[in-house]
């Protein structure tokens, strides 16, 4: 039988003896009829249905609440399917994220460094670290949040980034400077690499950086990045870097993306995709290690890793600023992070916010934002 808080039970002393009954049994069906989404997701198989009855069973429930719960757990993303006569499956295996397997794959000295906060669901995790940035006593502390959903997870110039439960990476780090933020310049392309650097230490292929940092592979979205400066401007500031990886888009999350998009699971093909913990952990390794040599040597140091990741070089873009358009070719990035673009005999940096860029006929433009 569910054990009841003490201190409701305390509460209900205070009561008549009829009304401590009446209280301990309407507690009683709260608490039997409350279902973790964790537990229930748990119980849940990606190789073969269980009905409802069974489920209520093992979870102590009745069937009513274990549909509800369901319904709640489908509205946000949950890849639960249902069959009459058979019950409720996975429509793939589900990982949920761990904060301790996450910590475990860390080496040391980082693991020593890096608090983890895991939240089941959240309005962004970028919000959440920007709430925790001036709060925070230990600022020697990188911060990192993850989340299993968001409700208002945003991408670059405001727009809305899909996030279903448990099928991508949500994810942010907290990071503090004791320089300008005038000194940043090209930490957006910085984490782009390091973010491709991630994806290739769990195996990912076929990916690439969309001037700045873009993460795509086969012509398509993968990957996004967020990078929202705060502090005072000459120093010391700090930067909330959040970084939106797609595992599993479901169809219907899919048609709601306004650009082409790709996930790790049909890069895997008949292989399963990384696991979640194992990319969370790649991802926090590579941007700390990243960071502190941005920290120590700027953007100049990065310039020959973003070459190799770079899918715009040499290839024929079209920039449209205001309401002039220009063609040219991109001829990679400069020390500082902006786009070099030749026009005929003439090469000009780009670094607008207000800029965009189409490459080769592509029908999606890419929104420039570092």
């Amino acid at each position: 039988m569910p054990r009841i808080p003490a201190s409701q039970v305390h509460k209900m002393q205070k009561r008549p003896r009829w009304l401590q009954h009446e209280a301990r049994r309407k507690l009683h069906y709260h608490h039997c009829m409350s279902i973790s989404a964790r537990a229930l997701l748990a119980a849940l198989s990606a190789d073969h249905a269980v009905s409802g009855s069974a489920l209520a069973r093992a979870l102590g429930v009745t069937r009513a609440a274990v549909w509800k719960q369901i319904e709640q757990l489908r509205e946000i993303g949950a890849p639960i399917e249902a069959t009459a006569g058979s019950g409720y499956r996975l429509a793939w295996p589900l990982e949920l994220l761990d904060a301790a397997r996450i910590a475990a794959a860390l080496d040391a000295s980082a693991r020593a460094r890096i608090g983890i906060d895991l939240h089941w669901q959240i309005d962004s995790t970028n919000a959440e670290l920007q709430r925790q940035a001036g709060a925070r006593v230990d600022a020697r502390r990188i911060r990192v949040c993850l989340a299993e959903t968001q409700t208002a997870g945003r991408g670059r110039r405001g727009r809305v980034w899909q996030s279903p439960l448990g099928g991508n990476l949500y994810f942010s780090l907290l990071w503090r400077f004791d320089q300008g933020m005038g000194a940043l310049a090209g930490l957006s392309l910085v984490v782009g690499v390091a973010t491709i650097a991630a994806l290739e230490d769990c195996g990912v292929r076929e990916v690439g950086l969309k001037w700045p940092n873009d993460v795509l592979a086969r012509e398509r979205k993968l990957a996004g990045v967020l990078v929202e400066l705060g502090g005072e401007f000459l120093g010391p500031c700090h930067a909330v870097i959040g970084i939106g990886i797609n595992l599993r888009l479901p169809e219907a999350v899919r048609a709601r993306i306004d650009q082409p998009a790709i996930d790790l699971a049909t890069l895997a093909g008949a292989d399963l995709p990384p696991s979640r913990n194992l990319l969370a952990a790649c991802l926090i390794s590579r941007l700390v290690a990243a960071l502190e040599r941005f920290d120590a040597q700027g953007f100049a140091e990065f310039c020959a890793d973003y070459a190799r990741c770079d899918l715009l070089s040499g290839r024929a873009v079209r920039i449209v600023t205001g309401a002039q358009t220009f063609d040219g070719m991109a001829a990679g990035v400069d020390e500082r992070g902006a786009l070099l673009v030749r026009h005929g005999t003439k090469l000009v940096h780009y670094d607008s916010a207000e800029v965009s860029v189409r490459a080769g006929g592509h029908a999606a433009s890419v929104i420039i934002a570092r």
